[in-house]
């Protein structure tokens, strides 16, 4: 089966990832969002020992992988499930702890690139924007069931847009008139709602809106919360966490927890550090790191992607 995708900084993430998978007589590695699988190609081609267990919340998603990865079934179990599901998939599947984690966060190409699902404002399309789309509220119920103020909040926090309230009152006027329907319906109110200088700057004015309301639906940055902390506690010693992140909210909580779990809990003054309160991770590189400009030219969505790394050195 023949997939035109880039995976964003996929040679990048097969580095990180090698010396743990190296370790191991028999390495494991969670794509945490398989999406459709061209990290997790790349790692069973180039590792013939490893073995990989596959998440995406995308029932597409999981199916176009199935297909793109059948040469491999032998070496990766595929799971219809949301990220922060990890501990129990692992544990239904007898996995006690693992060599690698990748998190390629946001949403996929694969459902930018298919107007229907909802995600673009540039096509027509039905007010969705669900990953999983057996489940959960979609945009449009929630354009039309949230309060004033519970739309303000989600815009203005997971948009980062200021002009939040000049927004939520048109999407209440638009909904109670019966002309809030499809994505460019939005995507004109947003617009219409923003001061023209305003307009002038920074791309298309709906795109903090539409990825606000991405959020809210998916309940990302609560599954990501969730999910950091538990993917950490399942790394074997010598196990690597990588993150890829496309806007700041996602790279700010990686980054926190990261900072935490890095940090030596021995006091300040001591000669010596304590065993028991030493730190049981450590960043595999300060900071983050973003792709190069010869990535960027090849693949534009590596043009906000955010890199970071953790190693568990202790138990």
């Amino acid at each position: 089966m023949q997939i035109e995708h880039t995976s964003v900084l996929l040679e990048r993430c097969i580095t990180l990832l090698a010396p743990s998978i190296q370790k191991s007589k028999s390495p494991i590695v969670v794509d945490a969002t398989l999406g459709l699988g061209g990290h997790s190609l790349a790692l069973l081609e180039k590792f013939p020992q490893l073995r990989i267990v596959g998440l995406d919340r995308d029932k597409t998603a999981i199916s176009k992988a199935n297909q793109r990865l059948a040469p491999f079934s032998d070496r990766i179990k595929v799971i219809h499930a949301v990220y922060d599901e990890m501990p129990k998939v692992l544990d239904s599947l007898g996995i006690s702890d693992v060599d690698g984690i990748l998190f390629d966060l946001g949403v996929s190409s694969m459902q930018l690139d298919n107007s229907e699902r909802g995600f673009s404002y540039s096509q027509s399309a039905p007010l969705d924007m669900r990953m999983d789309q057996s489940q959960g509220l979609s945009a449009q119920e929630v354009l039309e069931s949230y309060s004033r103020n519970d739309l303000i909040r989600v815009i203005r926090e997971y948009g980062e847009e200021r002009f939040a309230s000049r927004i939520v009152d048109n999407i209440i006027a638009a909904r109670e008139s019966g002309k809030l329907h499809s994505t460019t319906d939005l995507a004109e109110i947003v617009k219409q709602s923003i001061p023209a200088p305003a307009r002038r700057v920074g791309g298309n004015p709906a795109k903090r809106t539409f990825q606000a309301l991405r959020i809210e639906v998916n309940q990302e940055l609560a599954v990501l919360e969730r999910a950091i902390p538990r993917a950490m506690d399942r790394l074997n010693v010598g196990g690597r966490l990588v993150v890829m992140s496309f806007q700041s909210l996602e790279d700010k909580i990686v980054k926190r927890y990261f900072s935490a779990a890095t940090e030596s809990m021995t006091p300040i003054g001591l000669p010596v550090e304590i065993a028991s309160l030493a730190a049981k991770f450590q960043l595999v590189f300060r900071g983050s790191e973003k792709a190069s400009e010869e990535e960027i030219n090849k693949n534009s969505r590596a043009q906000s992607v955010r890199l970071r790394a953790i190693e568990r050195v202790a138990s």
